[in-house]
């Protein structure tokens, strides 16, 4: 059969032999199902829709579009399909095939993506982001943002194929670094123990969940920033955050869902320029003081002051007569500059007093004025033991609360109302809920709100269920009665009250035998010794 193309434009049957594939149609995914319902359909009536081919020899033809029918043609095995010959450039076709599949409504987002990539990529003619967004209908940032899918890990393309993960979720992966893509996509799912079993079920999480995360772990927010961001010498293969591509500010189009916010997506390159700059600072003035904002002891022979070793001068002002009387809302002869080289904040600078002697910011304790009365001291003594029984009965009984909550609400949900009410708790309730979680308050230090916040801002969704009742419960307690508050918050969770108080005193009681035979041992040891003289 003579196949030779007469005209510019024509239509004729042609057998399916002389046909090919395009290598740069976008649709990847052809569902065998709905391959052979049509193939029964052509086997009844042919193909009704002419494919659009274009000439590559005298015998061959490339499919522009139609490869479903053609598919669906060689598994119906007829022999030849009719087609319309169209001479074309490699940009039209692409043109051709990204618009047809657009107006498809099972076409996928990669396939999608994958077209827009082709366009851009041609060398002539020539496509910006605006042009292609003229050419096909669609806005430059849905085109942006489209095209950054084609930057997706396997991992991420293959479970967005699966189905795994919808649209909203892929976008925003797709703004991420590689190796940032593997840690967003875990944090897609939560795991589900509520059904028993010996396995998880996975759910997927909403996408503002993984918009949330993402601003949590990843986006760092250049305005807090501790070093110039005009520097492009502090990390010279880094260069200058302003002209970073990295930085969301630098394409709006891409982030146009994150606001006004410029944020570092790259928290190893932000990192490294904390670093230098600390360094920097330290070179430049070597007398600058080191703090550290961390807990735990430091390294043996580091310059760095722990917390227990400085008071930080609070910058902002006292909000009223009674905060403007505490020593960190003061200076003194001894203050001066240091930089945060460990912890949270690094690379900040800081008022800080390092003096132990100074007598504004380690005043000496009162002398407290005690008495040679034995009822009085019985009296003192009874009443410190029944209320540290009370306390620690009641910690008890909040752990065991606590320890009952179940996950519901969004980590989002959760660290919204979390956040608030630590907020409002004094600072002695506070200290009772950062010490169940290892925070402590280091001497002389005013930071514990701001670590407690930062401790919430990691947590887990399950541990900040856990914070919500504990604060809500100490928080209530502050207007009622605490007994009646945490008895009413026990039985909601069934937690055995008596058994808990039972455990106190027990232990008090066991720890006050231990106390007295010690000191009945050190009463004799003298006589004894006086004893052995004699002899």
């Amino acid at each position: 059969m003579n196949t030779t193309v007469i005209n510019a434009t024509e239509y004729r049957n042609l057998p399916l032999a002389s046909l090919t594939e395009s290598k740069t149609n976008p649709r990847r995914s052809f569902e065998h199902n709905a391959l052979h319902e049509l193939a029964k359909t052509i086997q009844v009536h042919g193909v009704l829709s002419p494919l659009l081919v274009r000439p590559l020899t005298e015998q061959g033809f490339e499919i522009v579009f139609g490869a479903r029918r053609y598919r669906a043609a060689h598994i119906a095995e007829v022999d030849t399909v009719p087609v319309r010959i169209k001479n074309m450039t490699d940009a039209e076709v692409i043109e051709a095939q990204l618009v047809e599949n657009l107006q498809r409504s099972d076409v996928h987002p990669m396939e999608e993506a994958s077209g827009f990539r082709a366009l851009l990529d041609l060398e002539e003619p020539k496509y910006s982001i605006e042009q292609i967004s003229a050419k096909t209908g669609k806005n430059p940032a849905y085109v942006a943002a489209r095209l950054k899918l084609t930057e997706l890990t396997q991992n991420v393309v293959d479970a967005f194929y699966r189905e795994e993960i919808g649209v909203g979720h892929a976008l925003l992966l797709a703004k991420l670094q590689p190796d940032q893509q593997e840690q967003a996509l875990a944090a897609c799912f939560k795991e589900d123990w509520s059904a028993g079993g010996q396995k998880a079920k996975r759910i997927l999480l909403p996408v503002r969940s993984l918009q949330f995360w993402i601003e949590s772990n990843i986006l760092l927010v250049l305005k807090l920033a501790p070093f110039d961001k005009r520097d492009a010498q502090l990390v010279p293969a880094a260069g200058s955050c302003v002209d970073c591509p990295k930085r969301t500010g630098h394409n709006k189009l891409l982030f146009s869902d994150f606001g006004k916010l410029d944020a570092c997506t790259s928290p190893n390159c932000y990192q490294a320029k904390v670093e230098a700059h600390v360094a920097k600072a330290i070179a430049t003035k070597p007398t600058l003081v080191q703090i550290s904002t961390a807990h735990g002891q430091q390294k043996e022979g580091s310059v760095t002051l722990p917390r227990n070793k400085y008071t930080e001068i609070r910058a902002d002002k006292p909000a009223n007569k009674e905060q403007a009387t505490r020593p960190e809302f003061k200076s003194c002869k001894y203050t001066t500059e240091a930089i945060v080289s460990e912890g949270i904040d690094k690379g900040e600078l800081r008022k800080v007093c390092t003096e132990p002697t100074c007598p504004v910011h380690h005043p000496k304790s009162r002398s407290q004025k005690v008495t040679d009365d034995p009822k009085w001291k019985a009296e003192q003594e009874k009443q410190r033991r029944e209320t540290a029984i009370a306390n620690t009965t009641g910690i008890r009984t909040l752990a065991a609360i606590t320890a009952a909550v179940p996950v519901r609400l969004m980590k989002r949900d959760l660290l919204f109302v979390v956040e608030r009410l630590a907020s409002l708790l004094d600072e002695n309730r506070l200290a009772i809920v950062a010490k169940q979680y290892g925070i402590r308050k280091s001497k002389d230090s005013d930071s514990l709100g701001k670590l407690f916040a930062a401790y919430l801002r990691r947590a887990e969704e399950s541990v900040l269920g856990k914070v919500l009742v504990e604060t809500t419960i100490l928080y209530i307690a502050t207007r009622h009665n605490p007994s009646q508050v945490l008895h009413d918050a026990a039985a909601v969770y069934k937690v055995d009250t008596d058994a808990i108080a039972l455990k106190v005193k027990q232990e008090f009681a066991a720890k006050e035998k231990t106390q007295t035979a010690k000191k009945t041992v050190a009463k004799s040891q003298p006589k004894a010794v006086k004893k052995a003289k004699a002899a």
